[in-house]
Formats: structure tokens, sequence, C-alpha cells
């Protein structure tokens, strides 16, 4: 059957100006890092893009290792672009991005104008797109100059191939100096794209959610929900389906005595405040001034509408931030930190 959008979905969702921009991206924006590969049925991922469409998310996050294999979720979306999202592609912003290993030999990961340049070139055939609307320096490169990642990323604008740039998981020293470039550029720069959640406050203490405010940069957080961390998923055991029987970028080791006490106590307030832990903990960061938006994955169609509900409710009392404060501590979850310091 075709695809037909539910005609009130711009009334169901929040929308956030990132930064000083004139760009509006929704308070939950849909990732495809897990769940879009090769592994996965195209019918279910079909089903949590139009879900999450229908419920106003209109930012759908890529990059160009997301699979497995490499690469997939991009020809897997670019099929759900042809096929369900015809003729929809001016009401959605799509964004991707380049960093990691990609291919093998010297050229195939990190910050080289080659890399960025060839990889943005592969990641629009395999969309079947134009241009992208946001393209991304997936991670700092310590031994490549960042002039010359920035210049990439600033050609990859002036070709036509993307209408804003980006970076992640660059701390607040290395921000810095990314706007200077791209400042004297004229690159329209509009956004960072850090790792954060409960459990994973480092953008608090590294000064880089003042780094952006003080350039007027938005900011989409991803994992949230700590790779689902923050989810009902982990409160009795660890199910055999889940990222952390699979050591897939979650380890067990994270799910220790220490962090599961905190999950447990953070559920108990999102239970007192009528929300499930998702919900509570996706209200959690967009309450944080500088965040435009919450980056979540999803399993199934259910996960988008849960998530989306977590808009029910914003607001908290001083009391209720109190409390969580007590739980929501450090839980040495930052698997990206090296992307953000000075060596490979």
């Amino acid at each position: 059957m075709t695809y037909i959008p539910e005609p009130d979905r711009y009334q169901k969702m929040k929308y956030n100006r990132c930064g000083r921009s004139g760009l509006l991206l929704p308070a939950i924006s849909l990732g495809l890092w897990q769940n879009f590969g090769d592994d996965v049925s195209h019918l279910k991922k079909v089903e949590i893009c139009t879900t999450a469409f229908d419920l106003g998310i209109t930012h759908f996050d890529l990059a160009n290792n997301y699979g497995p294999p490499p690469g997939t979720a991009e020809k897997a979306f670019g099929r759900i672009l042809r096929e369900e999202f015809a003729g929809l592609r001016d009401e959605m912003i799509i964004s991707s991005k380049a960093g990691y290993l990609m291919w093998p030999g010297p050229y195939g990961e990190w910050g080289s104008r080659k890399y960025i340049i060839s990889s943005c070139d592969q990641t629009l055939r395999r969309l079947g797109v134009d241009y992208v609307d946001i393209f991304y320096s997936h991670r700092f490169d310590p031994e490549t100059p960042l002039e010359e990642t920035m210049l990439a990323l600033d050609q990859l604008v002036r070709s036509g191939k993307a209408l804003y740039v980006g970076i992640s998981s660059y701390n607040a020293s290395r921000t810095r100096e990314a706007y200077a470039i791209l400042k004297e550029l004229g690159t329209p720069f509009i956004i960072h794209q850090p790792s954060y959640s409960m459990l994973n406050r480092w953008i608090e203490t590294d000064g880089l959610l003042d780094t952006l405010d003080e350039f007027g940069l938005g900011s989409i957080v991803f994992s949230p929900l700590a790779q689902g961390m923050l989810t009902n998923k982990y409160l009795k055991n660890i199910p055999s389906d889940s990222r952390a029987s699979k050591n897939r970028s979650l380890s067990t080791s994270f799910l220790n005595t220490e962090n599961l006490e905190r999950i447990h106590a953070l559920n108990a307030i999102a239970e007192q405040r009528g929300q499930s832990l998702a919900q509570l903990a996706l209200a959690w960061v967009l309450k944080t001034k500088g965040v435009t938006s919450a980056l979540i994955g999803a399993s199934s169609a259910q996960q988008v509408i849960d998530c989306v509900g977590a808009l029910d409710k914003l607001d908290f009392t001083e009391a209720e931030l109190s409390t969580i404060d007590q739980y929501a501590l450090d839980g040495h979850i930052n698997i990206w930190a090296k992307s953000s310091e000075h060596e490979r």
C-alpha cells in the first residue's frame, strides 16, 4: 500500500531553533545507528521511519559507517525515500557523517580532505539524493590539520552537496578552533552532536554547553537513553536480543551494580511523574539550555511512540531536579571520549 502521512503530524511535535540559525529541528530526531543494517528486516525499518514521520519527526540522522555492514543504513533509508517518502524530501532534514572506518587502506577513515569528500559522494549515491541537509565531521582527527577537515566541509557546502555542516564528539577546545576556521570561511556551521545523558554528563564539565551558547550553535545529543540503559530494558536482567547481550557498543560492564542502582532510582522518579524511564531521560536532556534535539534510536515503532510521549511532560520542579541529580551521575559509559582528545 502507498504510504500516506498523517495530516496532523506537525501538531504532534515540538520544533526548536538550531542555535541562531534559521533551521528548526524536531525536539526528538531519529537516528539510524542501530537496527538499520542487513540484520534487520526492511519492513521493520519502514515501520519505524513512517511512524516517526507520522509523529512529526522530520530529522533522520545517519553516518557512512552505520549498518552492519557499513553503508547499509544509508542504502536502506535511500530505498525508503524512494518508495515510502517519495515527494516528501523537502519536508525532511537528512544528515550524515564521516570519520570512522569505512573502507580499507589509508584513505578510509578520519578527517582528511580525501576521505571527507569521497565519503560524502558515496553517501549521496547510497541515499539517492543530490544533497544532505547537514554533513558532520564524525570525530576529531588529531593527525590531520583541523583546517583541512574544515575546508573539506566548506567545499561540500559550496559544491551544493550539503546545506549546513556540523561536528560530533569534539570537546569545547576543539569546537572553538573549528568555529574560528569555519567562521572565517563563511561556512554555515550550525550544530554539534555530542553524547549526553543522565549517566554521561561530560558536556557540562567540559564546558561544551557554554561554548555552544557563546557561538550560537545548536546541539543534537546522541545516546540520551545511554544506549538503552535508561529504559525499562535492563531493570530486571539482560535480554538476549539486547545490545549488551551482543556486546554491540554497550558493554555488560556498564551494567554494574552502581549503575543499576542509579537506574532503578531514576525509574522510581519516572513512575512518580507518570512517565516511563525513557521519557524521563529524554525530558531531562531537553530541559538543558542549548539542547535543540534529542537523537533516539529505535528497534520498533512502539519505542518511537513512547519516546515522543516524553514531550507531554517536559517541566520539572526544583525538588525533582535535585532528587534526579543524586542519581544522574557519570557511569563511565562514554565510549566516544577519545574522539574529543588528542590521540588516536
